[in-house]
């Protein structure tokens, strides 16, 4: 699993949108300031999350972003899949690969194996309601830390 740098944003937007999840829809504009975002890259990344059902848009005077459902029914690793793809460490411990012919041999295909597991059960346990409680009980100014 590697984060890239959309991937990364994209997790920032989506905590954000979480900690504005009552309120109404926050601009682009403020959410691109507010996470040190180059604007044409939030567009992007706001189209993506869009497309896959994370976000909604509004138009008009008081329109922007707002999360599509609850924080607390967006998992961590949904984003990070949809983003950045799988959570395993080496695409030879899906079901079914056919690129090696060692694999049932193979002495590192369990180690990679139990290391996307362990990913996937550290990343399907937390929401982003419970990344919007910590981060505002650990600092009321919001600090992104992933």
């Amino acid at each position: 699993m590697r984060i890239t740098y959309k991937g990364d944003y994209a997790l920032k937007t989506i905590l954000d949108l979480a900690l504005h999840y009552s309120n109404s829809p926050v601009t682009i504009h403020d959410l691109a300031k507010r996470l040190d975002i180059p604007l044409k890259f939030l567009e992007q990344i706001l189209l993506d999350l869009k497309r896959a059902g994370f976000v909604e848009s509004r138009r008009g005077k008081v329109g922007g972003y707002l999360l599509a459902r609850p924080p607390k029914q967006i998992k961590l690793a949904e984003i990070i899949r949809f983003i950045d793809g799988p959570l395993e460490p080496i695409s030879c411990v899906a079901d079914g690969y056919k690129g090696c012919q060692e694999t049932d041999r193979c002495v590192f295909r369990n180690i990679w194996k139990k290391i996307g597991q362990l990913n996937s059960e550290i990343l399907e346990a937390i929401t982003f309601e419970d990344l919007a409680r910590k981060t505002k009980k650990a600092n009321p100014a919001f600090i992104y830390q992933i």
